[in-house]
């Protein structure tokens, strides 16, 4: 078997790992993910569907810890998921992200101004990156998601900082 193959054989077996009831397994298992870093990011993304609470948790936690752009997309739709935990998680591993976040937040909050639990999510981002050169652009978003009719005002508001930060890349 050649050590790409084996390498997915065993990112496989420790991702079927995290839905274990025994939490040092899981925490194992976690922790040697995050140790294959860009390679874990795809099978990760995969059980952030699982029917599992503990996958989903684990699964958001691991991206979180290894702060690859590519689960940027999964991180967000976690963002609306069933459990606060996974939901947190998710949010958590968009913060350490950072700016590469803050593009792909906004498109979405232009287009799903609707979920309740995205604009929370997105909100505990967004607050928290609300700092240096960020902090004038997000300033009016966070405005919008803390208004009392944010299905409303955060559109606009997501559409003119988008705007904003395209036009200075």
């Amino acid at each position: 078997m050649s050590d790409r193959k084996n390498i997915k054989v065993i990112i496989q077996s420790l991702v079927t790992d995290l839905a274990s009831e025994d939490g040092m397994v899981r925490i194992k298992a976690r922790r040697r993910l995050v140790a294959y870093k860009s390679r874990s990011v795809a099978p990760l993304i995969k059980a952030l569907s699982s029917k599992s609470d503990y996958v989903r948790w684990e699964a958001a936690k691991t991206l979180g810890q290894i702060g690859s752009p590519a689960s940027i997309q999964a991180l967000l739709r976690a963002l609306e998921d069933n459990m606060f935990d996974v939901r947190w998680l998710a949010a958590e591993g968009l913060i350490g992200i950072r700016q590469k976040a803050v593009v792909p937040m906004l498109k979405k909050l232009v287009k799903h101004s609707d979920s309740f639990w995205l604009l929370e999510g997105i909100h505990h981002v967004m607050h928290d990156m609300n700092k240096g050169e960020l902090r004038d652009v997000l300033k009016p978003v966070l405005v919008a998601l803390e208004s009392s009719e944010p299905s409303l005002t955060v559109p606009l508001a997501a559409r003119v900082a988008l705007n904003t930060l395209t036009r200075k890349v």
